[in-house]
């Protein structure tokens, strides 16, 4: 195991931080290859509760190095903001333990703007973003006019981009959105300040992890937000814009496939997302009230309630076959202790057949209807369990369930939010 993906296999939320964060202990390179500060991580070690958007999680190591991958989208401010919060607990962040890709795209100040106004203009048929300015930044990325790292520690490249983007960007704020137009000015004194900040920490992250796992080093990639969120795979438009999947990694992270060992999908032992979109086995009663209030299923970066419902194996074994997972880890079963009986999605009727897929048509999705298995619960001794073996019955029993269904081992059981309450139960 020289090369590992974590990747969440359901809508985000799965408990990617505290899993990446346990892994990583193993690992001696930590890379996120995708996303931004749209994601949040919860990580708690001992009495002490960490919350990163940005960063690795493995930064709470201090000794290991922690890569910002070239798949990501970078807003400054946010990134010294959370280097600042985790140096004021006493983790130490410097060019020995990050660094960040050369290659990584720049959120400008113009992306969080229209990212408000598009949202605005889309009235009841809004997305859900987090108004970060991720979709704008992709969106330049992709009509080539972004800026890049590379280019914001060059003055020279950075106020001739900066000119160029700004027209262009006040001209759709001022005469489409009826916005405020921004300064070049300001935004150029912030982002040059930036700049000099930023520059010891970058690299071409591409050549040092290659070189990393060369040398035998154990390289841990890790994903933000889930499987359902993937641009391609997701339950589009209600999507992030980047690629979650495990494949997002060799572009991501400028390493080839054959590279990768293994990858673990990261799954709730129920199911929950943020936002609009669709919800196969939501829970819109009290049963699914009371799986919100006992997990805690409020966003680390918006703070939104989620929505919960039972968990989905049609999901699993989707997200199973698109990152050619080799196990999964299940996290908080816990919550679900102490409920008489749980339900399992096995399948949805679709017209006049059942199917084992998730459709990409919405509106083929929207027909469906969840086939459900029924389980006998568990009490709250889960939690105190640090061994497969002490698991209740029920409890093995569902998780039995999910390998065979999907076709994936499970080799990490997690029955609490912290770094001892998480068993291993087969290699990954």
């Amino acid at each position: 195991m020289s090369a590992f993906i974590v990747v969440g296999a359901q809508w985000g939320d799965e408990g990617k931080g505290k899993m990446t964060d346990y892994l990583a202990e193993k690992a001696e390179v930590i890379v996120r290859f995708q996303g931004g500060n749209n994601a949040g991580h919860t990580v708690e070690v001992g009495d002490k509760q960490y919350k990163l958007h940005l960063i690795p999680s493995g930064i709470l190591y201090g000794t290991k190095l922690n890569v910002m991958g070239n798949g990501m989208v970078l807003d400054p401010k946010a990134l010294f903001a959370e280097i600042d919060y985790l140096e004021g607990l006493g983790v130490k962040v410097t060019p020995e333990n990050l660094i960040i890709s050369d290659r990584a795209q720049v959120i400008m100040p113009y992306h969080r703007v229209l990212d408000a106004l598009k949202e605005k203009a889309r009235g009841k048929n809004d997305i859900g973003t987090t108004g970060k300015g991720i979709g704008p930044c992709y969106t330049d990325k992709v009509e080539r006019s972004g800026v890049r790292v590379c280019d914001l520690i060059n003055n020279d490249v950075l106020k001739e981009k900066l000119q160029e983007s700004l027209k262009a960007k006040n001209e759709i704020i001022a005469k489409v959105y009826e916005g405020e137009v921004l300064d070049f000015e300001e935004i150029y004194k912030e982002y040059s300040a930036y700049a000099e900040r930023i520059k010891p920490f970058v690299r071409d992250i591409s050549v040092r992890v290659y070189d990393e796992i060369k040398a035998g080093k154990k390289v841990l990639f890790e994903g933000a937000q889930g499987t359902l969120l993937d641009i391609d795979y997701g339950t589009y438009p209600y999507v992030t814009s980047s690629n979650t999947i495990a494949g997002g990694v060799c572009t991501g992270a400028g390493i080839g496939p054959t590279m990768i060992d293994s990858a673990v999908g990261i799954a709730k032992a129920y199911t929950t997302r943020v936002g609009k979109g669709p919800f196969p086995t939501e829970l819109n009663d009290e049963m699914g009230e009371w799986i919100r209030e006992k997990g805690r299923e409020y966003g680390v970066t918006t703070g939104r309630a989620r929505r919960c419902g039972w968990l989905d194996l049609v999901i699993l074994k989707s997200s199973a076959r698109v990152s050619g997972l080799t196990s999964f880890a299940v996290t908080k079963i816990d919550t679900l202790a102490g409920i008489e009986k749980i339900k399992v999605c096995v399948g949805y009727k679709f017209e006049d057949k059942v199917i084992d897929y998730f459709p990409a048509s919405l509106e083929d999705l929207a027909k469906c209807e969840p086939v459900y298995e029924e389980f006998d619960g568990w009490d709250e001794s889960v939690a105190e369990a640090r061994s497969y073996e002490e698991l209740p019955k029920n409890a093995k029993k569902y998780l039995r369930r999910i390998e065979e269904f999907t076709g994936v081992k499970i080799s990490i059981v997690s029955v609490g939010p912290r770094r001892d309450q998480t068993m291993e139960v087969a290699d990954i």
